[in-house]
């Protein structure tokens, strides 16, 4: 890439997890990606130590300046939705932008973003606490409830707090391809990207660890079944149980029915194999239990808003314009 410096914002008050995705992604020394990986600085947006929530204390590698030399800017978080935004920062912000640079945001830190004037006219995504907040404020901006997050290109918005891990290895993605971010993402133990949007997570009950344990054997079975036709008295009787029992549970532990969670899993398997093998759609399709092109495709256009070839060649060429995952 042109210009692998990321400078990640910090100020009074830095939310401590936000900042420390992104230095995990774009900070930590990967002397097996090669010579052109990121290299990475930290601009403090105030002069002097700085507090991080939890009592850490921080000290930076300099100040705004930074910004004219970035190649990425990321915003992790922000003191709060209600908090103003330094009109410095603002136009350190624009000015960057308009010189080329990316900017990107986690969570809350979409409100300095906006604040700066980047997102008029443009999508966005914030954790979904700030959803109406921030369309109230910005009325200019379309605000996008149900996604992780989303990329007008040269700025990038991300949901809550962990969205900001599936945003950054979107761009590891995007800035170096589909096995580099695998490589980040084995090495933070999480998947390289997450089918599904934050809506999954709003107001849902927590799991009863009991009924996570005793569905975990269900599913195993289906992630290696994929291509098997499942319903779900099938299901329940693989767990012993009633489908009325087995219905009210899987719900209770997923959040989701076993017929949202089946395509979710095959989707995800579909986009792997668009992104990692040379398999044509109509053995995708049957593979991951789609049965036939026609239906891969109706549902990979309804939950990704493209084609399954579009996808390839997107993931495959390290082209990346716009993808959101809802």
């Amino acid at each position: 890439m042109q210009n692998p410096l990321v400078v990640a914002l910090a100020y009074d008050g830095l939310c401590t997890f936000e900042f420390g995705v992104v230095v995990e992604v774009f900070g930590l020394p990967r002397p097996e990606m090669g010579e052109n990986w990121y290299r990475f600085a930290v601009a403090g947006i105030e002069p002097g130590e700085l507090k991080a929530t939890g009592g850490i204390r921080l000290a930076v590698d300099g100040g705004l300046s930074l910004l004219a030399q970035a190649g990425t800017i990321v915003v992790p978080g922000w003191r709060g939705a209600d908090e103003p935004v330094p009109e410095e920062l603002c136009e350190a912000l624009r000015a960057a932008h308009l010189r080329g640079a990316r900017v990107m945001s986690i969570c809350s830190g979409v409100f300095v973003l906006a604040a700066a004037g980047l997102l008029n006219g443009l999508q966005a995504s914030t954790h979904w606490r700030y959803t109406e907040k921030l369309q109230q404020r910005y009325p200019e901006i379309q605000v996008m409830p149900d996604v992780l997050y989303i990329d007008n290109g040269s700025v990038l918005t991300s949901a809550g707090s962990a969205a900001g891990i599936d945003l950054s290895l979107y761009l590891v993605r995007r800035d170096y391809g589909q096995l580099a971010a695998n490589s980040v993402a084995r090495r933070l133990v999480v998947p390289p990207h997450r089918v599904g949007g934050q809506a999954q997570f709003i107001e849902q009950p927590v799991p009863v660890a009991y009924e996570s344990q005793r569905l975990s054997p269900l599913f195993d079975y289906l992630q290696s079944h994929l291509a098997d036709e499942h319903t779900v008295e099938s299901l329940a009787a693989f767990t012993g149980m009633s489908p009325r029992t087995f219905l009210r549970r899987f719900s209770a532990t997923t959040g989701t029915t076993p017929s949202r969670w089946l395509l979710n899993m095959r989707l995800t398997r579909c986009r792997d194999l668009l992104e990692s093998s040379t398999l044509s759609i109509d053995e995708i399709a049957e593979r991951v239990g789609f049965g036939s092109t026609a239906t891969l495709r109706h549902h990979f256009r309804a939950k990704l808003s493209t084609t399954p070839v579009a996808y390839r060649k997107t993931f495959t060429s390290g082209n990346e314009k716009m993808i959101t995952s809802r």
